[in-house]
Formats: structure tokens, C-alpha cells, sequence
């Protein structure tokens, strides 16, 4: 049989049957059902749109597990410091504290060499392994997170009476010596090859970092550093778009706009989540009319530059080679670096309940810890003059939630609670050293801004309830 324009029904059928099996076989392609989540006002396009199979497949991976013969909690008794020879970050634990956290530690990050990777023989007190002195430096870096950076790293977990959620090694490591989800600099474009297609810029080769779009490969360098001029200034802005109708200032590129997109590519693949997460589609850039979580994410972008300039890049100087970069630097965070394709890390699992610890004040100065810091001095000068900066002027207050919104899910009829998808989309109190997507400059709140810290929607409690919302109703807390 031959159609009116000339196709045949043998034609349309293997047309057809390629369109099913590129669908089948696609890797970014979602088949139905999917499972929509609305977060703002109907007719919007405000909803989070869930794959139940994925966030069923995320939940193994963001489940704390156990550790073996981990001592119970003795806060009284002597001091860490008097039992324990060259103790110089944990001197405020009583000793069964000490051995607990370290028991721990050795879980979350050693679990195959055991105290060895950081211990040489039997000389515990020994600083002979870079991997000991670099500890330090990081368990300084996880109690200053949990701490100071409270209005991204929250410490009010759920209710009141609940412990704090923080953020403690496994956050991270997930039982790896190095974080798996890391970045380091990458050559400039003039070591790269031009030929006939002239300057790349950075992009038009498909990278993970920018979910394989034709972006600037790696968007991190110009926003997560935090470069500054004479004057202590960010050099290079995260935002982009003007704030006047007429021309008064507002020298951004084409380039720099593609760079500030990837950025906002990587933070929605690292929470799992589209740019209504933080964003009203009606008005991007609008902070009056943007989610509660847009709030959290300027928060989170300060935190990621602070952390990389006042943390891991001075730690390069007590780093061998073979675990630097190809350019000679040392391998630093992301949103992803915590995330991990989830709207809160570990599902917003408590991490410092157990291990109180790591949610206390640091007594002991960071500049103390590490021998050969002066040259890293001027790095640590940016990540406290981003601290202070945050301090004295607070993020751009986000509009308050919308008006309890009907939500519309769609699961399959036999779906167990592993299939369905997370009943809201995530709260403004994430619980990691990360950003949530949104184009806010981490250094471009009004000076007179108020705090904000707008109420977050209603969101799942655990991991097993991030996966019950099969039915329209909203979960409980």
C-alpha cells in the first residue's frame, strides 16, 4: 500500500522501529512513566520531573553504612592531648572520643589500608606520611564547615529536638582515599591545538562536567577559586545578566555568559534536579520571585570558593606529585564533590549525631597545621575575605514559598516505594558543602540585605521516604 506522498506502510514501519529503538537506547532519554513534582504556581512550568527507576538506583549508593566494632560514645575521661602523644586538632576530646572518631575515619576513608594509610608502623605519633598531615587539615576543614558555614551545611536537622545533619568524611570520600568527584585545572586554549577550526575556547567538546553540551568544558577555574584583584574584588562574576534596562557597566560576554550556563549545568546534574529548583521560569534572575533553595545555593557557591582557597589549595604543599594534576595542582571541590547526583547529600542523612565532634569549634588555628603554608598564604587571604564578606552581607532574600501547590505524580500501577520518586523536590536547608543551580555571584548581595532564611518546602525525612510519593499527598515530616 503506497500513501499520498509515497511512502510505503514497509517504510513507515522501520522508520518507526528506528524512533523505538533510539528511545530504548538513547542514554539520556527517560521512558515513561516519570513522576512530576509541581513546587510553585500552576501554569509556571514550577515542577520537578523524577525518573522513580533512577532515584531507585541512587538509594544504595546514599546509604551510611555501619561500622564494624566502632567504640560507644565516652565523652567523660581524660583528654585526647594527656593520653595520646602529638594530638594538635582534637585536643578537646576526652580519649574515647579520639579513638571512636579515628576508628571511624579509618571506615570512611582507609577501609582497605587501615590505619596505615596514615600511621607509619607502629609509631602512631610519627608525622612521616603525607597523608597524616593532610588529615589534620581536613578534619579542621569538617568541624569549620559544620560551624561556620551553617546556612548551607544546616545544623538544625528536621525538628528541633533532632541531632544536627552536618556533614562528617564519608560525606565525600564514600570509603575512597580521594573523592571521586573532584576537578583539577586544565591547559589553557593556547596549549591547545588550533587547526583549521581556530580558537575552541574551552569548548565544543562534549564533557561530563556540562552534561556532554558543547559549553566551556570546565567552568569551575573562573567561579570556584575565587581570584581577586588588588583590592580584594572577585574578578571574574557568576552573573551575567544586567540589572538596568539601558547599558551602565555590565561588560559580560557572550563567553562568559556560556561559562556562567555550564556552571549552572553542573550544579543541576550534581542535585538531580532541573533549574526550577532554585528558579521562577517566568523571571530567572528574579531573587523576589526565585524558590527558598536559590537562598541556600548563593550560600553554597561562597562555601565551595572558600573551601578550595582557604583549604585544599594550600594543602598542595604537603601533596607528592603523583597526586597532583596534569598542570602540577591539587585536585579540588565541586557540588558534585558531596552531592552527588542527589538534592541533599546522603538524602540529608544525619552525619554528626554520632559524632559530635565534628560539629564542635576548632581551638586550635589552621596556619599551625601544616608546615610550608607561607606560600599558600595569599589563597587563605581570599577564603576569609570571602568569609567576612559573607558575614557582612547576607544572600538576596528569596521569595517565601508558594501557596500549597496540588502535586501530579505518575507511577506505574505496580510500582513498589523503591519506584516512586522523592515527594517534593529538595529543602533550602541542604545538608552539604555544595550549590544548588541558580546564576546568583557569590559576591553581589547588597551590603544592607537582611538575612534570609525563608521557610523550605515540605520534603522526605529519609532516603525510604524520598521514594513514597506515589500518591498525590505530600509527605509528612
Amino acid at each position: 500500500m503506497t500513501f499520498k506522498f509515497g511512502f510505503t506502510e514497509a517504510a513507515i514501519a522501520v522508520v518507526v522501529a528506528f524512533l523505538l529503538l533510539a528511545m530504548l537506547f538513547l542514554p539520556e532519554y527517560d521512558r515513561p512513566p516519570l513522576a512530576s513534582v509541581q513546587s510553585g504556581y500552576r501554569g509556571t512550568g514550577m515542577a520537578q520531573i523524577y525518573n522513580p527507576r533512577t532515584v531507585a538506583a541512587n538509594l544504595p549508593a546514599n546509604e551510611v553504612p555501619e561500622i564494624a566494632g566502632l567504640p560507644p560514645l565516652i565523652e567523660a575521661g581524660p583528654k585526647a592531648g594527656d593520653v595520646y602523644q602529638n594530638v594538635q586538632v582534637l585536643t578537646d576530646l576526652s580519649a574515647g572520643q579520639f579513638l571512636r572518631l579515628m576508628t571511624a575515619i579509618t571506615a570512611w576513608v582507609s577501609p582497605e589500608q587501615g590505619c596505615a594509610y596514615c600511621h607509619a608502623g607502629n609509631n602512631f605519633a610519627d608525622d612521616d606520611l603525607y597523608t597524616k598531615r593532610v588529615s589534620r587539615w581536613m578534619i579542621h576543614m569538617t568541624r569549620d564547615l559544620n560551624t561556620e558555614w551553617t546556612n548551607h551545611v544546616q545544623q538544625a536537622w528536621k525538628e528541633e529536638e533532632q541531632p544536627a545533619a552536618g556533614v562528617n568524611c564519608y560525606t565525600c570520600h564514600r570509603g575512597n582515599n580521594v573523592p571521586q568527584n573532584v576537578w583539577f585545572n586544565t591547559p589553557s586554549v593556547a596549549d591547545e591545538m588550533q587547526g583549521m577550526v581556530g580558537n575552541r575556547a574551552g569548548q565544543n567538546r562534549p564533557a561530563e562536567n556540562v552534561a556532554l553540551a558543547s559549553l566551556p568544558a570546565n567552568p569551575f577555574a573562573p567561579y570556584l577559586v575565587a581570584d581577586t584583584d588588588e583590592s580584594g574584588n572577585i574578578l571574574q562574576k557568576i552573573r551575567v545578566i544586567g540589572q538596568t534596562a539601558l547599558p551602565t557597566g555590565n561588560r559580560a560576554s557572550i563567553k562568559q555568559a556560556e561559562q556562567t550556563y555550564a556552571l549552572m549545568i553542573h550544579m543541576s546534574t550534581s542535585m538531580g534536579v532541573n533549574c526550577t529548583y532554585c528558579h521562577n521560569t517566568r523571571a530567572m534572575g528574579s531573587w523576589e520571585q526565585s524558590t527558598p533553595q536559590r537562598t541556600t545555593a548563593w550560600y553554597g557557591l561562597q562555601m565551595v570558593q572558600a573551601l578550595n582557597a582557604e583549604y585544599i589549595i594550600p594543602s598542595q604543599v604537603a601533596l607528592p606529585q603523583h597526586r597532583l594534576g596534569p598542570l602540577g595542582d591539587v585536585s579540588k571541590v565541586n557540588c558534585a564533590t558531596c552531592h552527588q547526583g542527589v538534592f541533599k547529600p546522603l538524602y540529608g542523612a544525619n552525619m554528626t549525631g554520632d559524632f559530635p565532634s565534628l560539629a564542635t569549634a576548632n581551638t586550635v588555628s589552621r596556619e599551625t597545621l601544616l608546615p610550608g603554608l607561607a606560600s599558600a598564604e595569599a589563597s587563605m587571604e581570599i577564603g576569609a575575605t570571602l568569609k567576612s564578606e559573607r558575614t557582612a552581607a547576607a544572600a538576596p532574600a528569596a521569595a517565601p514559598s508558594a501557596p500549597a501547590a496540588t502535586t501530579t505524580t505518575t507511577v506505574p500501577a505496580d510500582a513498589t516505594p523503591a519506584e516512586a520518586a522523592p515527594a517534593t523536590a529538595a529543602p533550602a536547608d541542604a545538608a552539604a558543602a555544595t550549590a544548588v543551580p541558580a546564576d546568583a555571584a557569590a559576591t553581589e548581595a547588597p551590603a544592607d540585605a537582611a538575612p534570609a532564611t525563608p521557610a523550605a518546602p515540605a520534603e522526605p525525612a529519609t532516603p525510604e521516604a524520598a521514594t513514597e510519593a506515589a500518591t498525590p499527598a505530600p509527605a509528612t515530616q
